[in-house]
């Protein structure tokens, strides 16, 4: 059993919280989705209900171990501070000497954000040392970060070296993915259908392999479905493709057969010469893909076949999206899928990142039974791993 926050004695105490406010940015620097930022709200008011000084910690974007000022915590500060009631806090570095200065006057009742911890190399690497610097900054550790909790990097694996279990715990927002997660795989209402998207397979190769095994139907698209279409001996034109993943793709197709789970790929597409909103564009059948061009989005017959497919589910679990949503005249396969989605009479999971963006984008958010905050760390719970942010918050002593 994963241990809570509200297992442990917190009261009055420094408290670190790992969170995971990797939202997406505009152009200006404006927030266009706060939803992983007010997720993780109801952990932070816990704790300062039981005047707790409360540290958070996040890291935003890929920065590489240097400062970015486009990547910087100063927009997540911002809308914190309009969420919660006490001040909040902002330290100009990670372990500098800003933050030690305000870590050390942190009161009870006051929050301290530090800034990104990618601009830090030691975070994705894991640094043992690193990770000693940010335990040293409070007495508890709370990991609230379900989206970076298959990643084995600093404030994440590392610093659970620096607390016991009676210090060391989940909070509210990864104890609800989790626990949410595993219910759905052990115990779902059937038929089960799964629809699976983004661009490649290689990312979802073992996470399509497992859920072969537990759903009734599996709805394949967006750029990755173009390696199954080329299987098939289809000519794609430039469409998206991954040629050495061509047999791997054939070999979860037979296993589809042998076990009796329909698979559905388009058998229509968007196409357009470059993948621009100014290229001309055209629906064609699969099979008809001019030379030159390439598959973007899945076509209208898809959408409706999907839909048909997605008719009599009784739980539906979606990760990744129908093209390049991204893009305006490439994102009505994706949004027309969340619609079906939303309105189902069923269990609807949206795995994170790009598909919950695209449930967003839609204004389907409100009517899916559950968004998860984290696509990769969803992925790998369906496909059976133990996440390295997860494993040290079990108890020992209870399978």
């Amino acid at each position: 059993m994963i241990r809570s926050v509200r297992d442990m004695d917190i009261e009055g105490k420094r408290v670190f919280i790992r969170c995971d406010f990797n939202v997406p940015l505009d152009d200006f620097l404006n927030i266009t989705d706060d939803r992983r930022i007010k997720s993780a709200i109801p952990t932070i008011k816990y704790c300062l209900d039981r005047n707790c000084s409360v540290i958070l910690a996040s890291h935003l974007g890929r920065p590489g171990g240097v400062y970015d000022s486009k990547l910087s915590l100063s927009p997540v500060h911002k809308r914190l501070s309009r969420l919660l009631v006490p001040v909040v806090q902002f330290s100009e570095d990670v372990i500098g000497n800003d933050t030690m200065e305000k870590a050390n006057n942190l009161q009870q009742g006051e929050i301290l954000l530090l800034e990104n911890l990618r601009f830090e190399k030691g975070e994705t690497k894991n640094d043992f040392k690193f990770a000693e610097i940010l335990a040293n900054l409070a007495d508890f550790y709370i990991n609230d970060a379900f989206g970076v909790c298959h990643r084995a990097h600093a404030s994440v694996e590392a610093i659970t070296n620096f607390f016991n279990e009676e210090h060391s715990a989940a909070g509210f927002l990864l104890q609800k993915e989790i626990n949410f997660s595993k219910n759905l795989l052990k115990n779902p209402s059937r038929p089960f259908v799964a629809v699976v998207g983004g661009s490649k397979v290689s990312g979802k190769l073992q996470a399509l392999r497992s859920l072969l095994t537990k759903v009734d139907k599996l709805l394949i698209g967006g750029g990755m479905a173009f390696t199954f279409l080329k299987a098939q001996g289809i000519d794609i034109g430039n469409s998206l493709v991954e040629d050495d993943l061509i047999d791997e793709a054939i070999a979860v197709m037979a296993k589809a057969r042998k076990l009796g789970v329909k698979l559905y790929l388009p058998v229509d597409v968007v196409a357009a010469q470059t993948c621009s909103q100014d290229s001309a564009m055209k629906f064609v059948t699969s099979q008809e893909i001019p030379k030159g061009w390439m598959g973007l989005d899945i076509g209208p017959a898809t959408t409706r076949l999907f839909r048909e497919a997605l008719n009599d589910a009784q739980t539906i679990l979606w990760n990744g999206p129908m093209g390049v949503f991204e893009i305006q005249k490439f994102s009505r396969g994706s949004t027309q899928i969340s619609h079906t989605i939303a309105e189902a009479h069923a269990t609807t999971v949206v795995g994170g990142g790009d598909t919950a963006d695209v449930v967003a984008r839609s204004g389907d958010a409100d009517d899916m039974a559950f968004i998860s905050t984290g696509g990769g760390a969803s992925l790998e719970l369906i496909e059976g791993k133990e996440l390295p942010g997860v494993k040290p918050l079990y108890n020992k002593d209870i399978d």
